[in-house]
């Protein structure tokens, strides 16, 4: 250990790394907490103004630091934050969701990241896994990498706890194992997407509607998140029966169906053809089109009262976002899980006379460095 420097970490920065310097160069360092003193192991010197590393040896530890639930924590890339107290990982994330909003949007807010009603530990959540089958052995990927690291006894700690108790039946062929928990069971698909039981085709409750969802098609991976996400919109918008809405990447209609139940008017656009079929049956009672947002522009309505936008992680864009400042809706409620694209985003809209109303963040990815919020925007 006495080879790897020593350095004290700096502030956390967007991706879960903390900040340090080395002989004027810039390191960010996974496994550690801000103010702690380590020796930091390179990973990367691939350039020259910034490299990247890992934590080798705590010298003095924060604490906030504790022994991570997982034994393969560190080696597996799945966990960010294992050895990080729960409370202070969304300090944490508060931090770089402050820090991207001031350096990218000019705001100057305070910012919590709210907990999961339930959630205490932040283990057991995530109900979609993609796990790795290699010479029959199931694990997950390295850090950024197709490095295989076997599951420890007991599996993955944050995988929901409804599905399959030995995986090595499915560990067949290389490749892929996905494993989805909904409401009415449990689904593994193996690779290429073959189906080796449940259903290609699973059901969520939400809000008293049932939503149908392709098993390798996208939705909310921790439990409480559609629930959570739907009641911020709605709190954050307040829409009145009769508004006409648009719900941008609405996916298979989770947001439309809350705000048709509120009395609402409401067209769906989605790029994916699969999700569209998925969102006419479950809200039948909006309308649907499958086609990109940036070329959705006729099939809004010109009188546009509110805006639902869920982009992918990338964010929509300058673009779609002076697109849809020129429908004029009285309120725009964007959800986003990457706190760079919305700041990006929010600066945008700012430009098109839209100002931040609210912003509520939540913990829906915990033990990662990763979050999930909703921003309510009004015109100036």
């Amino acid at each position: 250990m006495a080879d790897y420097p020593c350095v004290e970490l700096g502030p956390i920065a967007h991706g879960g790394h903390c900040v340090a310097r080395l002989d004027g160069r810039v390191v960010f360092v996974r496994y550690g907490i801000p103010g702690e003193r380590v020796r930091v192991r390179i990973t990367d010197d691939s350039k020259p103004r910034m490299w990247w590393g890992e934590v080798a040896e705590v010298i003095e530890a924060s604490p906030d630091r504790v022994i991570p639930p997982c034994p393969v924590a560190g080696r597996c890339g799945g966990c960010d934050f294992q050895h990080v107290a729960v409370p202070r990982q969304r300090e944490l994330k508060a931090q770089v969701l402050a820090e991207q909003l001031r350096r990218l949007a000019g705001l100057d807010i305070d910012v919590t990241v709210e907990p999961v009603p339930g959630d205490a530990d932040g283990l057991g959540w995530r109900t979609r896994m993609r796990y790795l089958v290699r010479d029959h052995r199931v694990g997950l990927r390295a850090w950024r990498s197709d490095e295989l690291v076997e599951l420890p006894v007991g599996g993955c700690r944050i995988a929901h706890p409804g599905g399959p108790a030995d995986l090595g039946r499915f560990a067949g062929h290389d490749g892929e194992l996905q494993v989805v928990i909904s409401d009415d069971g449990c689904t593994v698909l193996g690779p290429g997407g073959e189906l080796l039981t449940g259903s290609q085709i699973v059901t969520q409750h939400v809000g008293g509607r049932a939503y149908r969802v392709r098993a390798d098609g996208f939705w909310q991976v921790h439990p409480g998140a559609a629930e959570t996400l739907t009641a911020a919109v709605l709190d954050g918008l307040n829409p009145k029966a009769g508004e006409q809405v648009a719900d941008l990447y609405c996916g298979c209609g989770l947001f439309a169906g809350a705000l048709v139940d509120a009395g609402c008017r409401v067209t769906g656009i989605e790029a994916s053809r699969s999700a569209i079929e998925l969102a006419k049956l479950n809200v039948p009672q909006a309308r649907f089109h499958a086609m990109r947002v940036d070329k959705a522009g006729s099939r809004l309505a010109k009188k546009t009262d509110l805006i639902v936008l869920d982009p992918p992680r990338t964010g929509a864009g300058a673009g779609v976002v002076r697109q849809l400042a020129g429908l004029e809706p009285t309120g725009i409620a964007y959800v986003a899980c990457d706190p760079a694209a919305l700041a990006r985003d929010l600066a945008t809209f700012a430009t098109c006379g839209y100002r931040l109303e609210s912003l509520r963040a939540f913990d829906l990815f915990p033990m990662t460095h990763h979050m999930e919020c909703v921003a309510v925007l009004r015109p100036h």
